[in-house]
This record gives C-alpha cells, sequence and structure tokens, in this order.
C-alpha cells in the first residue's frame, strides 16, 4: 500500500516516483493499492487519461479531497492535515496490507507509523528530502524546528526499511538516528518511454528561441534568478525567452519581477507562464528548447537534493543549465550533459546567452544524452531497486 500527498497524474517528482515503484512492485507480482489525493481540475482536464490514469491490473486508487494552497499544492501545515487526519481511517478500514510507503511529509509519517503499530504493519519510508533541515533553514522558530525535527526522527526510527534519494539524505537520516543497514540510496529516475529525443515539439508561432524551466518553482529552488538573468542575455540576443511551465509557491514574485523588468506577459512576452501540463506535453516543450533551466538556492536547507528535472531535460536531448550547489553538478560536469554555475546572475546570464547563441544541440548529442539517462537514470531502475527494498520489508526482522 502507498500513501501519498501527490500521486499520477499531477506533474512532481513523488509522482513520477511513485508511479515508477507502482509498476515495478506489479512486476514482482504485488498487487498494490494507493491511498491519494484528487487531482486538480486543471490536472485532470489535462491528463491524458481523463481526471485519473491509467492504471495496471492489480492496482487499486483511492483518492481523497483535500486543501491546496493558492498555486494549486498540497502546501501548509493546514493543508498537510486535510490529508493525514482523514488518512488515519483510511489505514484502518483498509484491507491489512503487508507493508505500507510512506512520503514525506513527516507527518504522514507520523500517521502512518501510529496505525502501522497498531495493525502489526511494518513501512516503508520513502525519503525526498528532511523537512527540518529546511524549516531551520528558512528561519522558523526554534521550537517549531525542534517539534518537526522530533517528529520526523520518530517516523523515519520506526520504518522497517528507508529509501533515501540520494546519498545527502542519508547523510541526514543517519544524524536523525537512523540505523545505516536500513538506509538504501535510490536516486531518482525519468520516464524514458516519454522523455525520448524523438517526438512531437512543441510548436512555436513567433520561432523565437526560448529555454524552459519545467516543473515546481517554490521558493528553495529560487528559479526567479533566471528571470533577472535573462534582462542581461537579452543585451546579446533580442529575441530570447523563458518559459516557465509547472506550477509553484515562487510564481507570483516571477511573475511581478518579469514585469518590473519589461519581461512579463503584460509587457514584452520575453517572460512567460504555462500551466502544468502532462508528461507528453513537457517532454514537446523541452525538445523544442535550446536548453533547460534548472535551479537550486544555496543554503535553504536542500543542498542535497537532486532535482530530477535534470534527468527528464536529457532524456529528450536537451542540454541542461544548472545553478546552484548539491550532487547534480558534478553529474552533469562529469558527463557532458550541460553547463553548471554558481547560483549567480552574471554566471547563469552568461551561460543561458551561451546556449542560445549555440542554437541547441544537434542530432548527434540528442541522442547521446537521451540514452545516457536510459543507461543510467531511468524511472524503471529506479522503480525496481525501490521495489526491492519494498518487499524486502515484508519479511521479518
Amino acid at each position: 500500500m502507498l500513501t501519498s500527498r501527490i500521486f499520477a497524474p499531477e506533474p512532481a517528482a513523488a509522482s513520477f516516483r511513485l508511479w515508477a515503484l507502482t509498476g515495478a512492485l506489479r512486476r514482482l507480482g504485488a498487487t498494490v493499492s494507493v491511498l491519494t489525493v484528487r487531482p486538480t481540475d486543471a490536472v485532470a482536464r489535462t491528463a491524458p487519461t481523463g481526471p485519473g490514469v491509467d492504471l495496471p491490473d492489480g492496482v487499486t486508487l483511492s483518492r481523497w479531497p483535500v486543501l491546496r494552497d493558492t498555486t494549486g499544492v498540497v502546501r501548509g501545515y493546514v493543508q498537510y492535515m486535510s490529508f493525514d487526519l482523514p488518512l488515519v481511517l483510511r489505514l484502518l478500514v483498509a484491507r491489512r496490507p503487508d507493508v505500507v510507503v510512506s512520503e514525506p511529509p513527516p507527518t504522514t509519517g507520523v500517521v502512518v507509523r501510529a496505525v502501522c503499530a497498531l495493525r502489526r504493519v511494518p513501512y516503508v519510508y520513502y525519503a525526498a528530502d528532511v523537512w527540518s533541515d529546511a524549516a531551520a533553514s528558512t528561519g522558523a522558530p526554534p521550537v517549531v524546528v525542534r517539534l518537526l525535527t522530533a517528529l520526523e526522527g520518530w517516523a523515519l526510527r520506526g520504518a522497517r526499511a528507508t529509501v533515501a534519494v540520494s546519498e545527502g539524505v542519508a547523510d541526514r537520516l543517519r544524524v536523525l538516528g537512523v540505523d545505516d543497514s536500513r538506509i538504501t540510496v535510490v536516486r531518482n529516475g525519468t520516464d524514458t518511454e516519454v522523455f525520448t529525443p524523438d517526438g512531437p515539439v512543441e510548436p512555436q508561432a513567433d520561432g523565437a528561441p526560448y529555454l524552459l524551466y519545467a516543473g515546481t518553482a517554490s521558493e528553495w529552488q529560487g528559479a526567479e534568478i533566471f528571470v533577472d538573468a535573462l534582462a542581461r542575455v537579452r543585451q546579446t540576443v533580442p529575441d530570447a525567452r523563458v518559459v516557465f511551465l509547472g506550477q509553484g509557491s515562487a510564481w507570483p514574485a516571477m511573475r511581478a519581477a518579469a514585469e518590473g523588468l519589461g519581461l512579463g506577459p503584460e509587457s514584452t512576452g520575453a517572460v512567460s507562464f504555462v500551466e502544468a501540463a502532462p508528461p507528453e506535453g513537457a517532454a514537446a516543450w523541452l525538445r523544442g528548447a535550446h536548453g533547460a533551466l534548472v535551479s537550486l538556492r544555496p543554503g535553504q536547507g536542500y543542498d542535497f537534493a537532486f532535482p530530477t528535472k535534470v534527468f527528464a531535460a536529457v532524456a529528450c536531448g536537451t542540454p541542461v543549465l544548472y545553478a546552484g550547489p548539491g550532487p547534480a553538478g558534478p553529474v552533469i560536469s562529469e558527463n557532458a550533459l550541460g553547463t553548471v554555475t554558481g547560483y549567480d546572475v552574471e554566471e547563469v546570464a552568461a551561460a543561458m546567452t551561451a546556449m542560445l547563441v549555440a542554437g541547441g544541440p544537434d542530432a548527434g548529442t540528442r541522442r547521446r544524452l537521451g540514452e545516457w539517462v536510459r543507461s543510467n537514470a531511468s524511472s524503471e531502475r529506479a522503480g525496481d531497486l525501490a521495489a526491492a527494498v519494498v518487499r524486502s520489508a515484508t519479511r521479518p526482522d
């Protein structure tokens, strides 16, 4: 059984990794039930299969209405509680599973640990990040940080096994008291059946060259750096554009910044914001871009994160411009997957200009990038590794 406040078809890293895990568990012969939320109306309308997803045999999906923030994301403690409190009853009345998989936030992990203890069911915690670190870095009151740290540690330490999405996350789990023998690192992958170099390209009426930021843009990603940099880029490439595809809490501030620089939809249109698209739509946008933009603001408690959007872009044959700290930089540099800069407007502007002037990747580069992801970072491979952890958790200690 999987429990998560986000699931397919909502476009997010959590959706992709849980969908991959679901498929991998089915390949092992397991039946899978998913307790999740109703998607937004916008996502339901654009999903290829309508309001749900095309479920394989042996998978059941139970959705629950939840509160969302103004950007449509289940984000904020009231919003989390709108999922977590009903989850108590949903877990109690569900047919007893062999194992439960819990995703962040830690409040969900607390619910899962408590109910699983009552029902004597093991659970696996899929640790995409460490929330208490993020809260501390964003200036939350010390009492809030201490409470969140206690809750997160309690949820993590009760898990039969824990999947960490990076070595950095694994290191933080050890600090929170998780036994090293119960931690397995499984880096996020991308769907190489959807994200491919070959396929439709999003049509652009004016043919202007663009760079694409695809995915969630929240405070810790700091994607507004690309808006600031574009003003400098257009001094060399006057028709350059940046497209933000997705959603996120940083969108209102980025819209305001773009308009303030004369770049927004109400002025030149050099910066545009496109509502979240299904994976097929995102792939089409990526194929048409001269480069994909990815950022990570330093010092926000996520310096160890590895943004999955890196692999989605490269799988489409599109090189990445990565601005920020963390493990993604060395992977991009060592495998010639794009350009890495510091989180600095001047550095970013220079790299954006170079990508646009180069005119986009040639066919050979696209094939090489796509092959690298298929060999090293496919979601199927990641799903298989995570599924093996989940299966092992059903065995007695």
